[in-house]
């Protein structure tokens, strides 16, 4: 589902670097610590410690209780144990013998707890034993060298006689070459509980099955119409795949009567595995491979699909928000509340879409149910009016002998539906070893006929176990859930009937300070600037969508990003928690930097009015609108944009494109004029980076342009009169030769020498026009002789090449 926009021409993401390098896993989350129960009968009789330590042997031989059968036997059944008893000391051990023994009724809670702490200690008081003919013996058990065991015993031949829950121990005798003498040298305390008949009242049990993982995926997808997601790893396949952490999950809870509560965010990340998508490469280009897992996906999908099926479904926030930690730092950052109603909001159609069931959203969960005022708060403020809590967390009550029913109603219409915290945490710790898996298999059918028993109230009781239980603990609450659900004390109900059955009104209602929230948990919370960093991603995904033709590639990508990015899964991995944080932020600055402007360098203007053009390049495969280019003068005085100091012009840029757009600008004086053109989104907040350049006017300016005018003006009125003066020469000359002409036609048939003789100084005097100079000849033209005649000018386009004077 998920889908981001992408770009062309770039570099590998920088999330996908930073996510490459994530570095080791630190500790993982301690257990909360509880108070030790006192004895029935007290006011804190009902009190709900958590798991205490695992025990120490203490004894030369270790002895171990790798299974016991049937884990709550009634009449007529045969009780196998079977183990193994290793020698770790360094002498021989001799004519040893192997049997049980039956110890007292364990007849409280806090006395089961005692039991589990010292189950290997030699000096805790055991039985006598059973017949010598159920035993096993060996000659010799030499040092370091584990030798196996199995006993049966008919269950009437164990003398249990009340109804409760037995000390059943495995002991080892034998003498050393040190201590000749009959001594026991190990022993292993486990739990039988004895209900033969049906309980008139039977404890109502609701067991949460949880679906979830930890952040597999990245807000990177591809640019392809898909939008092939990008995981930071491949992790998730190996759960999903046969054999894996969430498929055992998945094939062992499909038989059992218990409310699967899921995160929404693991069902869509599966999904995205369905069909194409990437994780990083193991090569130093960075480029991504094709994951290869979809058929992987598919069936885990089906599975759970048929596992769901007529059961309760229950949908977390999607990602699972750390609560305390959004309580505790978070709601004093803007915007942090808001992401967790968007992870509600999106639940259920997640988890409806993919798995075709309508899940509830009612319930909100804590890490390990420990809560405050504030976590209340926080966790019904997205319209959760339930809220899973851990029975350490509220006192079961005064004077109450007994563990009171789930809820608690704690005012404002909210429900603290309190999940009993031994049985919530006896399946926490390495269940690959055999031995512990039936210890805590015993421990928790122990602890709830123990709690059936103590009134005859009805109550319904609710199991929170670990989020995320590896394969070795799910087999073990698995086997545990199937003794509990064909016991004689116990019935199923799923958890919105455990919420809704009447509270018994002794049991304490009064939310813990936060002062009593454990510093243990508090140390692993995200920290303020978690938050911070979250709320200013979302800030930048804010005035990033404005703009996008498409704003789903961004907005649901980055959106559920932000939510993973409050997970609780984070807790005690700060390090890898900060580094998806930031990968998300880099990428989306990354998308962001994609429209921009291109640099420009210095422009030269040589006129008064001109146009310069500024390029928007958008490198998205999307379209890119509603954007506002303003380019702006800091010396108005010199250069005008259109008039003015600034100017602005919308912009829209097709995906992978880039466009030019100009700006008439006006100079008023020579000189060098600096520029900045930013762009806006509509609603005025600047977006990405400006560009600035210098802008150098060379245009003259109007003082020079008049005196320029009044030169050129000058010389065109000298030219004119050049021209009419020749004019007028000319027509002189025209009316001489007119005057000369008409003279000689009037003198014409006279004789030359009696007009000489009548005029003799006229003859003498003027030159004839045979011996006058020949100003027209071969001699050569001086400067000062007259022009030569001229045709009229013509007013048609002179002829190429011909000289025209003016």
């Amino acid at each position: 589902m998920a889908e981001a926009a992408d770009f062309q021409g770039t570099s590998p993401s920088p999330a996908r670097r930073w996510l490459r390098r994530t570095g080791a896993v630190l500790a993982g989350t301690p257990l909360l610590a509880g108070l030790l129960q006192l004895p029935a009968g007290s006011p804190a009789a009902a009190a709900t410690p958590a798991a205490p330590p695992a025990a120490s042997d203490n004894g030369s031989v270790a002895v171990s209780v790798d299974s016991l059968t049937p884990g709550a036997p009634t009449e007529g059944d045969t009780v196998t144990v079977s183990g193994t008893v290793t020698n770790k000391g360094k002498k021989a051990v001799t004519d040893a013998s192997v049997g049980l023994r039956v110890g007292s009724l364990l007849d409280t809670r806090s006395s089961i707890d005692r039991v589990a702490k010292n189950s290997g200690d030699v000096d805790s008081p055991v039985g006598a034993e059973i017949d010598d003919k159920y035993t096993e013996k060996f000659s010799k058990l030499t040092p370091g060298v584990s030798q196996p065991y199995t006993i049966s015993v008919p269950a009437d031949e164990l003398d249990l006689g009340q109804d409760g829950v037995y000390d059943l121990s495995v002991t080892l005798t034998g003498e050393t070459s040190d201590q000749p003498w009959e001594q026991t040298l190990g022993v292993r305390h486990t739990f039988l509980p004895w209900q033969p008949d049906e309980l008139d009242t039977k404890t109502k049990t609701a067991f949460m099955w949880p679906l979830v993982s930890t952040v597999h995926m990245t807000a990177e997808t591809g640019s392809d119409e898909e939008q092939t997601p990008v995981f930071h790893d491949d992790e998730l396949a190996a759960e999903i795949s046969p054999g894996g952490r969430l498929d055992r999950m998945v094939a062992l809870g499909k038989d059992l009567d218990v409310t699967w509560v899921i995160d929404p965010d693991l069902l869509a990340s599966v999904e995205a595995m369905t069909t194409r998508y990437e994780i990083p490469g193991e090569t130093t280009d960075d480029q991504n491979v094709v994951g290869g897992h979809q058929e992987v996906a598919k069936r885990w999908l089906t599975e759970v699909q048929k596992a769901v099926a007529d059961k309760e479904v229950v949908a977390l926030p999607f990602g699972d928000p750390d609560l305390a930690s959004l309580a505790h730092h978070g709601t004093s950052v803007t915007g942090s509340l808001r992401h967790l109603k968007e992870a509600t909001d999106v639940a259920a159609r997640t988890v409806e879409s993919i798995l075709h069931v309508a899940p509830s959203t009612d319930y909100a969960w804590p890490v390990e149910g420990a809560v405050d005022p504030s976590i209340i708060k926080v966790s019904t403020s997205a319209g959760a009016d339930k809220v899973i809590v851990r029975g350490d967390t509220f006192e079961g009550g005064r004077d109450l002998t007994y563990t009171p029913t789930a809820p608690r109603p704690i005012g404002g219409g909210t429900t603290a539906v309190v999940a009993d915290a031994r049985l919530s945490t006896v399946f926490d710790g390495d269940m690959t070893r055999a031995s512990a898996s039936t210890q805590a298999v015993q421990r928790f059918l122990a602890q709830s006929l123990t709690l059936a028993l103590q009134t005859d109230r009805p109550r319904s009781v609710v199991v929170a176990p670990q989020r995320t239980p590896s394969a070795a603990q799910a087999q073990t609450m698995a086997e545990a859930i199937g003794a509990l659900q064909d016991s004689t004390w116990s019935q199923s109900q799923d958890l919105t009937a455990a919420a809704k059955s009447k509270p018994d009104p002794a049991a304490g209602t009064e939310v813990p300070p936060a002062s009593a929230y454990p510093k243990s948990l508090r140390k692993q919370e995200l920290p303020r600037s978690a938050f911070e960093q979250i709320a200013r991603t979302q800030d930048k995904l804010d005035r990033f969508k404005v703009v996008l033709s498409d704003q789903s590639r961004v907005v649901t990508p980055f959106g559920r990003a932000l939510n993973r990015g409050m997970a609780a899964s984070w807790r005690g991995r700060p390090a890898e928690a900060a580094i998806y944080r930031s990968g998300v932020e880099t990428y989306l600055d990354t998308l962001i930097g994609q429209v921009r402007l291109i640099e420009k360098s210095e422009t030269k203007l040589s006129g008064r009015s001109a146009t310069i053009p500024v390029t928007v390049q958008n490198n998205l495969v999307q379209g890119v609108e509603h954007l506002v280019l303003r380019l702006t003068s800091t010396n108005p005085t010199r250069l005008e944009i259109d008039g003015n100091a600034y100017e602005e012009q919308p912009v829209a840029v097709s995906g992978g494109h880039s466009q030019s757009v100009k700006f008439t600008t006006n100079a008023n004086a020579n000189g060098r004029a600096t520029v900045v053109a930013q762009l806006y989104t509509q609603d005025g907040r600047p977006y990405g980076q400006p560009v600035t350049f210098d802008v150098k006017v060379t245009e003259i300016t109007a003082t020079v342009m008049l005196v320029i005018g009044g030169g050129v003006l000058l010389l065109v009125l000298a030219g004119f009169r050049m021209y009419t003066q020749r004019k007028r020469a000319a027509a002189r000359q025209a009316e001489e030769r007119e005057q000369d002409d008409a003279a000689d036609e009037a003198g014409a048939g006279t004789d030359a020498d009696s007009d000489g003789a009548k005029n003799p100084e006229a003859s003498e005097e003027r030159p004839t026009e045979e011996s006058a100079p020949d100003t027209r000849g071969d001699a050569p033209e001086q400067p000062s002789d007259p022009a030569p005649d001229t045709a009229p000018e013509s007013a048609d386009p002179s002829g190429t090449g011909e000289r025209v004077d003016r």
